[in-house]
């Protein structure tokens, strides 16, 4: 079974906006903090934005900070990545991740120890 499942990846025009989820297995069991990292075609998986379940942080990279927000919902045990105002340098492939330390940093790909299957996010005109 899928222990991490996104959703609601899609093409887009310049501007426009999506909203990805990311459904938690409950075999995930606890979880220190979740990440979005997207990936294109020749490029290394990078993150893109983290959440720290005890605390609430979050955290960005500079390339969406203001554009992009990371949310959940613990009752329905999903993740959330509300993405407007989108670029076509934001065209990837988007994965959910998630880590059971607080050891390491978020944007980590090494990190997380449980990773979803991917959503396709494609912006162009």
């Amino acid at each position: 079974q899928d222990n991490l499942v996104e959703s609601g990846g899609g093409s887009v025009q310049p501007g426009g906006s999506l909203r990805l989820t990311c459904t938690i297995s409950p075999a995930v069991g606890r979880i220190d903090h979740m990440a979005w990292f997207r990936q294109a075609p020749g490029k290394e998986r990078g993150g893109v934005a983290g959440l720290y379940f005890d605390t609430g942080a979050t955290y960005y990279a500079a390339s969406v900070k203001g554009r992009f927000t990371i949310s959940q919902d613990n009752a329905k045990k999903q993740l959330y990545l509300q993405m407007n105002n989108l670029k076509p340098e934001d065209t990837a492939m988007y994965f959910c991740a998630a880590a059971l330390t607080p050891f390491g940093v978020w944007y980590d790909a090494k990190h997380p120890a449980y990773w979803g299957q991917g959503t396709q996010v494609t912006v162009s005109s």
